[in-house]
């Protein structure tokens, strides 16, 4: 990876993390048109930016994210579920980062589900007189359940904030607090996973060049940045707009990328 790339795939990383399209799912798309999506520092700086970006929540909502103890327990049990599956499933989660195909079937499948979610969930978004809080207020079930659809963007391509807004809108939240709650639940659910995969990075015998760890501190604040003006415009748009747009670009990109895959794979052969 050189320092052209890293700019590349972080600025990718802050536009994409908020958005129900994958950032993962980009990313991988993007270091394998680099051709360096094999490459074992790629997997980890995939993985580690995410934190940068992620820590734009606490800068953008920093009083309500460091608000009661009841709220983080509320997020440590949206986390479990990431937590216990994660460490089951790492080897698995490794292969799928370097497969452009998962994360095109990922993208469609998600994408004709963010058609319909708005539909599906139309109720969530009206005001109950009797109860204003209603759509508003999430229990520690909803928090679990939460966590539960969370796991799913650990296939590439699914979306972890998608997952995890769609799942606290069957919860019957509404779409900004659920987009909120799951911004919020990134913040320990990639701390956890940047803290595994440098684990594992310094456990399988690699070390870290100066020129990578440079790349790794780039990377994370490109993203910050980028994150910082990206996530106030998406939960704009997401309240008054919903996730519509949201499905068409998943189904284009998606079949677009298969396209592609395919027409270089008949080439090679």
């Amino acid at each position: 990876m050189n320092l052209i790339q890293t700019i590349i795939i972080a600025i990718i990383e802050g536009l994409t993390e908020f958005l129900p399209v994958s950032s993962t799912g980009h990313m991988i798309i993007a270091s394998s048109f680099m051709r360096i999506a094999e490459d074992d520092f790629t997997k980890l700086f995939t993985i580690v930016i995410q934190l940068g970006a992620i820590l734009s929540v606490v800068v953008l909502y920093w009083k309500r994210f460091f608000q009661s103890l009841d709220f983080y327990f509320k997020l440590f049990v949206a986390f479990i579920p990431a937590v216990v599956l994660g460490l089951l499933l790492n080897d698995v989660i490794d292969e799928l980062l370097e497969s452009p195909v998962t994360v095109a079937i990922s993208l469609i499948i998600g994408g004709f589900i963010l058609l319909k979610v708005d539909d599906w969930f139309k109720a969530n978004e009206l005001i109950d007189e009797q109860n204003p809080k209603a759509h508003t207020e999430i229990s520690y079930s909803t928090a679990f359940k939460i966590g539960l659809f969370q796991c799913l963007a650990m296939i590439p391509g699914t979306s972890r904030s998608g997952a995890s807004i769609v799942g606290g809108m069957t919860q019957k939240i509404n779409r900004k607090t659920a987009a909120e709650f799951s911004f919020f639940l990134a913040v320990p659910t990639m701390l956890g996973a940047t803290v595994k995969k440098g684990y594992d990075y310094y456990k399988a015998g690699f070390e870290l060049s100066g020129d990578q760890i440079n790349y790794l501190i780039l990377g994370n604040v490109i993203a910050f940045i980028v994150a910082l003006i990206a996530i106030r415009s998406f939960i704009d748009y997401l309240s008054k707009k919903g996730f519509k747009v949201f499905g068409y670009y998943r189904i284009v990109l998606g079949f677009a990328l298969l396209i592609i895959h395919f027409f270089i794979y008949q080439l090679s052969v």
